[in-house]
């Protein structure tokens, strides 16, 4: 079979239009069944990852440069253009050409060779358009012209507009489509920043510091597979993004104290706080599901920790720990529209009725967990979502029904995270959203609760 990048990538976004398969897990499968050096492998997720992130953009391309609506095409061939559009549209340093000649044989090579001439014509009536004014034309509507230009759908756009205005929205979608950074989080038990930086370097990966977070490093360029390197397997770092080491630094827990974890797969956060606790104390990580429990385990001994105790178990209703701990961490599941850049098929796959239904998983959540938390303890609720409706709206209507809970200030004074609290940018200077244009990193919200003695 014919393996190169362009065929590999069609054969995942077949997995993910025909199987409804997830775009990592189709990408997975493919690069299971046929082993891709990195380059190749580089340019097969940018085409499967940048097709997805661009799908409507690229149909409406379809629907207005062909003879029939993108959505009557066959499927495969759908593909093909989809495939040929990006490369003409949003990748420089492949030249025209090659991506019309490529797309021509990739219909000939998956028994489309009399669709080839459509193939052919299509890209090259988007060529032609091109050497003049942008071949797109885009609808009226403010809020279908900004679905169609950045590749939403109008409900998500409607919501960020009503909820950030109009500048900042379109500066939200613009950055969700950029391809995603690399963020690894440093094991200070074992090493340093610097000796990481070190050894990755040897390795032919080059990364940087992130302002603010003392154990962040930024990959800068393709880095091929992380967990392949001696530095990872040996435990001197976790893959993380940025955001999500805020949210542990936020909670700020310190070592002896008793931390739950109550959504804690695949344990990032909690071998987090296991670090910052300098590995003293007890942390109870919780997980529904059985087999995600899995990946909690094999980071907890990769990075050599003995202070997490592993618990399955549904957190809307375990009892077993009431008022006992210091603090806990509910990362509650969310609809995801911070990490639309990382997960494109968010977009897609999520519709507007499923919020409520997650609003209510949330609500159970945190009016359970919260009872684990002992007189004058600490709760943090956090989401990688941008959904007031189940952000500021879950907190504040749990303080309206839980009098004994209030805003936690102080005890964020002293972490990483205080440079975010000056920012005022909630209600209160412990309710956070991090918003990716302007802190550059995924957009998460959190929230820090004391209760009362």
């Amino acid at each position: 079979m014919n393996t190169n990048p362009r065929q590999l990538a069609f054969l995942a976004l077949q997995e993910v239009y025909q199987r409804h398969a997830y775009g990592d897990v189709a990408l997975e499968r493919i690069f299971f069944s046929f082993p891709t050096d990195s380059k190749d492998r580089h340019l097969v997720n940018e085409l499967v990852y940048g097709v997805l992130r661009r799908k409507r953009t690229l149909d409406s391309l379809i629907s207005q440069l062909g003879t029939k609506k993108a959505q009557s095409q066959p499927l495969p061939l759908r593909i093909i253009l989809q495939i040929g559009l990006y490369q003409l549209r949003y990748l420089d340093k492949i030249p025209p050409f090659a991506a019309v000649s490529t797309s021509v044989e990739l219909a000939k090579a998956n028994g489309l060779a009399k669709l080839a001439p459509v193939v052919n014509a299509i890209l090259r009536n988007y060529i032609r358009k091109s050497t003049t004014q942008d071949p797109l034309v885009l609808p009226t509507d403010r809020i279908a012209h900004l679905g169609v230009k950045y590749s939403f759908p109008d409900w998500i756009v409607s919501l960020f507009q009503k909820q950030f205005g109009r500048q900042l929205t379109e500066e939200l979608l613009q950055w969700f489509n950029q391809t995603p950074t690399t963020d690894i989080r440093v094991n200070l038990l074992k090493t340093t920043r610097e000796e990481v930086q070190k050894r990755l370097q040897q390795e032919g990966i080059e990364t940087e510091t992130i302002p603010h977070l003392p154990q962040a490093l930024r990959v800068k360029s393709p880095a091929g597979n992380l967990a392949e390197t001696s530095a990872f397997k040996t435990g001197l770092f976790t893959i993380q993004d940025g955001s999500s080491q805020l949210v542990t630094h936020f909670l700020n827990p310190q070592p002896g104290e008793i931390v739950i974890d109550a959504c804690a797969a695949p344990g990032g956060k909690t071998t987090h706080m296991a670090e910052l606790m300098e590995d003293r104390g007890k942390i109870i990580a919780v997980e529904l599901y059985p087999q995600r429990i899995a990946k909690i385990q094999e980071n907890v001994q990769r990075l050599g920790l003995n202070s997490v105790e592993i618990h399955q178990g549904d957190s809307r209703y375990l009892n077993q720990w009431e008022e006992m701990a210091d603090r806990v961490l509910i990362d509650v599941p969310c609809s995801g529209l911070g990490i639309l850049h990382r997960n494109p098929d968010i977009r897609w796959l999520r519709k507007p009725q499923q919020i409520q239904q997650l609003v209510e998983l949330q609500t159970q959540l945190l009016e359970n967990c919260s009872r684990w938390v002992k007189k004058g303890g600490i709760l943090v609720y956090s989401t990688c979502t941008l959904n007031q409706a189940e952000n500021e709206a879950i907190i504040l209507s749990f303080l309206q029904s839980h009098p004994e809970w209030q805003w936690e200030t102080k005890d964020s004074e002293l972490s990483p995270i205080s440079w975010l609290l000056s920012e005022k940018r909630g209600v209160s200077d412990s309710m956070v959203t991090v918003l990716p244009p302007i802190h550059h990193l995924d957009g998460f919200f959190m929230a820090k609760l004391r209760r009362g003695d």
